[in-house]
């Protein structure tokens, strides 16, 4: 495991942080392409990234450190500890606040995001993994269990490597995704991406160190349910939205006189 990366000028550059960085500048690519082959403005993708990713980082900040009242040292202000779920919320503030600003259809953005955000998603689970952050799971005498001496939060023992069987599901998911968008409306295919990586987090969490906190389940399963319903609730409504033949309404050519 690289916590550091490389050092340039004697400046270490964090194997996290870069990780996060790519996976911005992958999503903006991405989001880029599939709001021009909605006819909306690449500018307001870019737009959607930088502030989501800025607002994500603030809210993921918050969320950790509301995790660890009331014993928050200052090692907790630190360059790691972040918590997804608070990346969500305040990534989607800002998100919602910009296609508020742009006048964006926001079902037609949110169809757009899923695979970018997904693939984003899998390029930071990679860096945490190379990181050693922390975030990897229970021990293991599996043939895959991974130790990390160096890592950041450093363990000699093999456990599960959660966040490589993450970054896999994620690779699954855009697969499924990609297929979708190709039939369903851009709402069902949001609601899809919320199903598919809630169901993930859930199983992921059987191998995590996690304290349960409801009912037996840990925090991340009690949101990832959340993220479940909700998107079961916008496939299940999206139905009526969905054109005859299954073409996707947004790629839909109207009929001309």
């Amino acid at each position: 495991m690289r916590p550091v990366l490389f050092t340039i000028l004697g400046f270490d550059v964090q194997t996290y942080g870069l990780s996060k960085a790519a996976a911005a500048l992958v999503a903006a690519w991405l989001l880029g392409r599939a709001f021009e082959r909605r006819d909306l403005s690449r500018d307001s993708a870019h737009a959607l990234v930088l502030w989501s990713t800025v607002w994500g980082f603030v809210g993921a900040k918050i969320y950790y450190l509301l995790e660890q009242l009331p014993s928050i040292t200052v090692h907790d202000l630190g360059g790691m500890g972040f918590t997804w779920y608070g990346g969500l919320l305040g990534g989607t503030a800002a998100v919602l606040v910009i296609i508020r600003r742009h006048q964006l259809p926001g079902g037609v953005v949110a169809g757009a995001v899923a695979v970018p955000l997904t693939v984003a998603y899998a390029i930071g689970r990679l860096g945490c993994l190379l990181s050693g952050d922390g975030t990897y799971g229970r021990p293991t005498d599996l043939p895959w269990g991974m130790a990390f001496p160096d890592g950041v939060v450093p363990t000699d023992v093999p456990v599960h490597p959660t966040p490589l069987y993450e970054a896999a599901a994620a690779v699954l998911i855009v697969a499924v995704l990609a297929a979708l968008g190709r039939r369903w409306v851009p709402a069902r295919v949001f609601g899809a991406y919320l199903v598919l990586s809630g169901l993930a987090r859930l199983s992921v969490e059987l191998v995590r160190i996690n304290d349960p906190v409801l009912a037996g389940l840990t925090q991340p399963q009690l949101w990832a349910l959340v993220s479940v319903a909700v998107g079961g609730v916008l496939v299940l409504g999206a139905r009526r939205l969905q054109p005859p033949g299954g073409q996707p309404q947004d790629n839909v050519v109207p009929p001309t006189a």
